[in-house]
């Protein structure tokens, strides 16, 4: 809440916000993305090696920039700490905002801050923001305390209200693209904001002033390095309030080796016609199954294409939706069929966490000599197939689609439960350009040779 409305007084301020996410997260994303109204970028020490964070960083630098964390501080899933939000700001040489949740304390804040403080000497801090402060009484109490226990300068006190509160569903936040008042609510937070913190201090105390715009020059140079060959290649890619789950960087390095992404509603719009390929990213479907039951046109026209060979890589809600149905309470909405597999929602999480991942079998949209990556799951939801399907991967770590395998094959498809992120060791995008270009070719060989 605070990271949205940070971004969203920055843009009041004609400043240029540039907004990240710690960890595999897509729904903040979305919602510092609908603040900022630019892209927001995730730095994941899980998925990407150090460099490629750093790049990821020092290539969309603005003129105040803020990276929201994921937990605490100080948590990971490593034990020393190498892959917290901490060690972010280390690596980065960003000066921490601190965010404490205030509910049933008072003087104890002082204490927490310091234990937090003193946990990790290397960290700056810029401040600290009191959350859920329930009068002026309230905080009162606590500014007293830090300023007689602590060496840190308290930036602002968020009033506990109900205007503040965003509804939360059984995979967290609603995502903003699916939340009719988004923008009214990210106003509202700054709003807020503006009236219970120091944003004078804030911006100075957080602001990167002098950048000279390194992005042009790594998507030119990314451009140089992998370049598509001849005639630029054309990628449907599913968009609307059902289908959302895309990394930025990911469409960024798209678009820097030529290719046209060309958006499509499966809730609205017909298939997309001559298109190379699709993505269908993940989301939230079952939410949006009768809209998507009843547009058939998108249903029948992808099925279609599938059947004759387009490449296709789907993840998750995209899975969701090749399969033959979605269960919602006790409906079964008919999706493309493209896949032999009826989906049920569970109440509990099926996969949540990080994955690993190895090449159950020797298939095409993959490069030789990758058979082991790393990727992140999220799902609610159970598929039973009619057959068992010929699976792209086996699960070494995570749960995937049955607890043992993942990647569901089928023709020129790939839809998995696995969110894949574009990087050295997990190269999704070359694989699945791969199958593009091999696709065109046999296409051109057989109009050809006919």
């Amino acid at each position: 809440m605070l990271s949205m409305g940070l971004a969203r007084t920055a843009v009041r301020r004609a400043v240029d916000v540039q907004t990240f996410k710690k960890g595999p997260d897509f729904i903040d994303p979305l919602w510092l993305k609908a603040a900022s109204l630019k892209p927001c970028y995730n730095l994941d020490p899980y998925l990407q090696s150090h460099q490629e964070l750093q790049q990821t960083f020092t290539a969309r630098t603005g003129d105040a920039v803020f990276v929201e964390g994921t937990m605490g501080l100080h948590d990971g899933l490593a034990v020393d700490g190498s892959d917290s939000n901490a060690a972010i700001a280390t690596q980065l040489g960003l000066p921490v905002l601190l965010i404490i949740d205030c509910g049933g304390m008072h003087r104890t804040i002082a204490s927490l801050i310091n234990g937090v403080v003193q946990f990790d000497p290397e960290l700056t801090f810029s401040g600290v923001i009191l959350n859920r402060i329930r009068s002026d009484r309230h905080a009162g109490k606590i500014q007293r305390a830090i300023s007689e226990y602590c060496d840190l300068s308290v930036l602002g006190a968020i009033p506990e209200c109900a205007k503040l509160q965003l509804d939360e569903r059984e995979l967290g936040l609603v995502p903003a693209p699916d939340y009719p008042l988004a923008n009214d609510y990210i106003d509202v937070v700054a709003d807020t904001l503006a009236e219970s913190c120091n944003l004078d201090a804030i911006f100075k105390n957080n602001a990167i002033r002098g950048t000279n715009n390194p992005l042009k020059n790594v998507v030119e140079s990314a451009a140089e390095a992998v370049a598509v060959p001849n005639c630029p290649l054309t990628i449907g890619i599913a968009q609307d309030e059902a289908f959302h789950f895309y990394y930025e960087d990911d469409l960024d390095t798209l678009r820097a080796r030529g290719i046209q992404l060309v958006p499509f509603s499966p809730i609205r719009d017909p298939f997309p016609a001559h298109v190379d390929g699709v993505l269908i990213g993940g989301g939230f479907p079952e939410r949006h199954a009768t809209a998507l039951s009843q547009n058939t046109a998108c249903r029948t026209g992808l099925a279609k294409a599938i059947a004759e060979g387009l490449p296709v890589r789907a993840e998750c809600g995209g899975l969701m939706y090749l399969c033959q149905s979605i269960a919602v309470d006790n409906v079964a909405w008919p999706m493309a069929g493209a896949i032999n597999g009826a989906v049920t929602m569970q109440s509990k999480p099926r996969g949540r966490g990080y994955m690993k991942l190895a090449c159950s079998r020797s298939f095409s949209m993959t490069d030789e000599g990758v058979d082991t990556f790393v990727a992140h799951e999220f799902h609610h939801s159970d598929i039973t197939f009619d057959k068992p399907p010929e699976f792209a991967y086996r699960v070494t770590r995570g749960y995937g689609i049955d607890g043992q395998h993942d990647g569901v094959c089928v023709n020129n498809v790939i839809a998995s439960y696995a969110h894949f992120r574009h990087t050295d060791s997990t190269p999704w995008i070359d694989w699945f350009l791969g199958s593009i270009r091999r696709y065109k070719l046999s296409a051109y060989q057989k109009t050809h040779h006919a």
